[in-house]
Order: structure tokens, then sequence, then C-alpha cells
């Protein structure tokens, strides 16, 4: 039993050493200091080039640095409440985003053109003028090794190609941003649960807010469900009933994944799975775990997953198809953004009824089609 153990570890130790290597090359190239978030001012005419503005609201229990203007990895006790405005690149190839550097290129380079903190009742008020007419709201929830910066500059990105109207949420929680704190993130995200908690009941306490859209990436998707298992625990219907959840690239353990929705039990809206079964990213995090498989590597062409989705009222979308930039498949989700208006349709709360839930493809072209095992054919989205 040990050997084949040991030639199964063996066998996909090759494909970890490679995963975590080109996250590593990725980070070392690329990554951002704290000063990306100091704003700029552009020339007229530089301004008058660049046509996109969108506007970030940020809330996290990092503890701020003041020497270098950002914040780091220690936890915080409170929550800091900022608010960005950014200019963004008008013609973008792809999701890489360009930071700003000294000698800055607003057709080229994202940057902060404002930023201000608020206190947190200014902070509720600025997001309430965010909500859109059917009372839709957003809270993006980033992953594993990221920075605040990085978290920050990513919401700025799907904002703009979503076209979103009004500011996204940002909840940035104290992720270590190295590659080596894997562990470290996951205790930094467990020790989150409240503080994420205290921010969407803050804004679904206003009767304006009729829906919530928790999203969250890989190890956020995680922090996530953490945090419905926890309102639901504390009989706070009022606010999980608000709630549509969706996690892109889930990094949670399925066994886990099953007791977490045990605990919450079924939601009015029933919960996005966004999974694609190549995520090299998702192969590293289930090697350092013991082999235990992830949720966003299901298969959904399996019928045994299918008729889990089925059960347990979730709707398993594979993005296999949608272009990542990152070398792994695990950033996907932030291709996503362009296709925006095919997954509100798609999400849309008015959407409940058993037919909604099961396993479905999104493709290319934007559409969500669902799996061969279930209305082969059905279009669920629009092109």
């Amino acid at each position: 039993m040990e050997q084949r153990r040991l030639n199964g570890l063996a066998k996909i130790a090759p494909a970890v050493l490679v995963a975590l290597g080109l996250v590593a090359l990725t980070g070392c190239v690329s990554r951002p200091s704290p000063d990306v978030l100091k704003p700029v001012h552009l020339q007229a005419r530089a301004d008058e080039a660049v046509s996109n503005r969108v506007s970030v609201l940020a809330a996290t229990n990092r503890t701020p640095d003041t020497m270098r203007g950002g914040f780091g990895s220690a936890w915080a006790d409170n929550l800091t409440y900022e608010q960005y405005a950014f200019s963004v690149p008008p013609d973008r190839k792809g999701t890489t985003i360009a930071y700003p550097t000294s000698t800055l290129d607003p057709e080229r380079q994202f940057a902060v053109i404002g930023r201000k903190q608020l206190a947190k009742d200014a902070f509720v008020e600025e997001a309430l003028r965010s909500v859109q007419p059917d009372g839709t709201i957003g809270i993006f929830v980033h992953g594993y090794n990221y920075s605040y910066q990085e978290a920050l500059y990513r919401t700025a990105q799907i904002a703009a190609d979503a076209k979103m109207p009004g500011a996204p949420i940002l909840f940035s929680w104290p992720s270590a941003a190295a590659v080596a704190g894997y562990v470290a993130d996951r205790d930094a995200a467990l020790a989150s649960r409240s503080a994420l908690d205290s921010l969407v009941t803050s804004l679904s306490a206003s009767g304006k807010v009729k829906r919530i859209v928790l999203f969250g990436h890989s190890m956020g998707g995680f922090l996530v469900m953490e945090t419905v298992r926890q309102l639901k625990l504390q009989h706070r219907d009022d606010v999980v009933d608000k709630l549509a959840v969706i996690l892109a690239a889930p990094d949670i353990d399925v066994d886990v994944f099953r007791s977490q929705l045990a605990d919450i039990g079924r939601m009015p809206i029933p919960i996005s799975l966004l999974v694609s079964k190549d995520d090299r990213a998702l192969v590293a995090s289930s090697f350092i775990a013991g082999e235990r498989p992830r949720v966003g590597r299901l298969d959904i062409n399996d019928p045994v997953i299918e008729e889990a989705a089925v059960k347990e009222r979730l709707r398993v979308i594979d993005i296999t198809s949608i272009q990542g930039s990152d070398g792994l498949g695990h950033d996907r989700y932030a291709s996503l953004a362009k296709f925006g208006a095919q997954l509100a349709s798609f999400e849309s709360g008015k959407r409940t009824s058993a037919g909604d839930v099961g396993a479905y493809v999104f493709d290319a072209a934007g559409a969500a089609v669902a799996s061969p095992f279930r209305l082969a054919g059905r279009v669920v989205g629009a092109h």
C-alpha cells in the first residue's frame, strides 16, 4: 500500500513542481510594490486619450503598512475601508495587468488616480450608491498568494472588462503573498471569517440591497463558504437569503465542501462553481493536502458529479474553454468578466428552479450549455 502511494506521488510530483515553479516565476517577474497605490496625476492630453475610468471600494483586515502606504500580511483587529479611482488602458489584450511605472503610459498601464480612506458609515453609503437597479451589489474575495495591491488592480480589471455600473467591492484578507505561504494563507482565511461576515452583514442591512454576489476565487472561495456557514449557524437567514455565491476554481477539499453544504443547507439562489479539470494550481494544492481532491477540478463529464450537483442544488460550470494568462489555468475567472451580461443572466436570482442546477459547459462564445448528461444542447446564457 505504501509503495503504491509513493509511486503515485512520484507520478504527480513533476506536475506539482512545474505548477509551483510557474507561480514563483510569475511572482518574481511582475509583482508590484505598494508604490502602485499612490495616486498619479495624468497630463491633460493623456487624460483625454484614456476613455476608461473605474471606481473600486476596498475593505481589508490587513494591518496598514504606514511606511510604504499599503497593507501587509499581518492580521488586523479591525477593517480598514478605502475608495479608489483607476485609469484603465483602453486597448487591453487579455487579462494581464500592466502596473504603473515612473514613466506612466496610460495607453498601456493601469494607474490609481484617486485614493481616500473612509469611515465605515461613509463606506457603506458609497457602496449603496453602487447598488444596481435590481438591488444587486458585488463583493470579490481574492485567493492565495495575493498582495493587497494585486487584488485591488485585479478588481479594477474585472470591473472595466465587465463594464460594471458603480463600484465593485474588494474584500482583501491578509494573504502572505508568498508561494511558500500556503498554510499561513489558509490560517489567515479562516481567521477572516468574522471580518467578511461583518462586511456582508453591514451591506445587507439596507433594504436597498436585494442580492449580494459573493464571488470567491481559489482559497477566497474557501473563505466565502466558511463565512456563509458561520452566518447560517448564527441563524442569520435574513443575510444568507440575499447571497448569490460564486466560487471560481475553489481551493476546497471535496469532503470539507460537502460538510459546509450540510451546515448551510439549500440556499434560495443556488451556489455556482466555476471549475476546470486541467487547473494545475489546484493539482499543486491537492498534492500539498495529501492528494485530497479539490472542488475546482471537478469533472462535469462524470455522471456522479452531475447527480451530486442536482442533489445538492448546485450549478457546476466548466470554464476550461476560457483562456487564462497564468500558464496554470487557475485565473480563467478574470477572463470571464467580458461575458458579464451572460453570467448575470445565468446567475439571476429569478432563475432558481431545479432546471437551473446541474452541470454546464461555458463555451468561448459566452454561453453556458447543459452537459451531455442532461438537456443536451440547451443554451442557458446568450451568445
